[in-house]
């Protein structure tokens, strides 16, 4: 186009945004920064989405700092953008503080607060910002209350969560739906109840769905439920035998029990079928630059030598991160991760001994929760 208006690059950063190509928005951003061209307000909230995708957690910062430098207004929906960046980049506290700045707030700041606590396990500040709420006057909706049974469910917080999934109906005529039936799934399996977990899903009222049939085969291998969980995943794989996680948890099944021609032939099933398993990445941000790091292809290893599967563990994206950021930073920096995946426990492991060997504090979020290590210990205390 021989001519471009902040219209035009707005509406290319939104395309980028709502296809999910967030790397694509931000550099198309940097690139209209470049040009001199000012970014409006919704432009603005548009970065802000590709950042808390990313987790860029520099850029977020630069942002708010740019909106004040420049004197865009800030209407309620800009700081609601900011502070979800900022709680889902890993500055909760910083998100806290600017909503207690907030003068006006709507149903969706109270729960961005709510589910960035949440997602740093910090499960009874965001009840009390829950409570807060109600006390405020603001009727809490669905997905207010799939924040605060996160909360619960990431700090194993068992009778808040029966209280608040009993509430909902009780309290607010609101009829649970299928994502507040998992997470209470999800809150009996993490805390062991996994007897518990399956007659609440034999009790729905709805269909189960895959992602909470596999939320028990998690909870069974575990708490050692390992024939409970290969039943229910053969019954799954049944029922849909397309699904990579479906096929990664049974072979995880039958490694624990060493059963290891079995788990060849799930994996075989699995590559026969042309199904991959989607591989692990991680990003991290140094000096204004986003660099991805994608995990070696193991798919091959499974049945082979104990040596053999250790020497993979070493090529997981989240490992090739930190050994990037310790090579490129100085001593005492603070290193951010961001993984695609639930971060394995032999990563967790070793980043808490990564952690108190290098003296830093190392910064994880994967697909459930952050994780902050320091001092060769987890914020999650081993809990995710």
């Amino acid at each position: 186009m021989p001519k471009t208006s902040p219209v035009t690059w707005c509406a290319m950063i939104g395309g980028y945004v709502r296809s999910g190509f967030s790397h694509k928005a931000v550099a198309l951003f940097r690139e209209m920064q470049g040009r001199g061209i000012q970014p409006d307000e919704i432009t603005v909230i548009l970065v802000l989405s590709a950042c808390a995708d990313l987790g860029a957690l520099e850029l977020v910062r630069w942002l708010g700092s740019y909106v004040e430098r420049e004197n865009i207004p800030k209407a309620l929906p800009l700081c609601n953008a900011l502070l979800d960046a900022l709680a889902k980049c890993g500055d909760v506290d910083g998100a806290v503080a600017l909503f207690e700045r907030m003068h006006a707030k709507s149903i969706v700041s109270w729960t961005s607060v709510i589910d960035g606590l949440a997602l740093h396990g910090r499960g009874n500040e965001a009840v009390r910002v829950f409570e807060m709420m109600k006390g405020a006057g603001v009727v809490p909706d669905g997905v207010a209350f799939i924040s605060v049974l996160t909360a619960c469910c990431h700090s194993g917080m068992v009778e808040e969560g029966r209280r608040y999934f009993d509430s909902m109906k009780s309290d607010f005529g609101i009829e649970p739906q299928i994502e507040h039936y998992g997470c209470m799934v999800d809150l009996f399996s993490r805390v062991g109840m996994v007897e518990r977990a399956l007659e609440f899903v034999r009790t729905m009222p709805m269909e189960p769905n895959p992602v909470i049939w596999r939320m028990l085969i998690g909870a069974c291998r575990v708490h050692g439920r390992l024939e409970l969980g290969e039943r229910i995943a053969k019954n799954l794989l049944d029922k849909d035998p397309t699904h990579d996680s479906t096929y990664v948890v049974l072979s995880n099944l039958y490694a624990l029990r060493r059963q290891w021609q079995k788990k060849w032939e799930t994996r075989r099933a699995m590559s026969e079928r042309g199904i991959r398993k989607v591989p692990g990445c991680s990003s991290v941000e140094l000096n204004g630059e986003i660099y991805e790091f994608i995990a070696g292809d193991e798919s091959q290893l499974k049945d082979s030598d104990e040596e053999d599967k250790e020497d993979a563990l070493h090529w997981h994206s989240e490992k090739l991160a930190v050994a990037f950021v310790l090579l490129n930073t100085p001593p005492g920096t603070r290193i951010r991760i961001v993984k695609n995946l639930r971060v394995c426990g032999d990563c967790h492991a070793a980043f808490k001994f990564i952690a108190k060997v290098y003296d830093r504090e190392i910064v994880v979020r994967d697909r459930n929760r952050f994780h902050c290590f320091e001092n060769g210990a987890c914020s999650c205390k081993d809990f995710w």
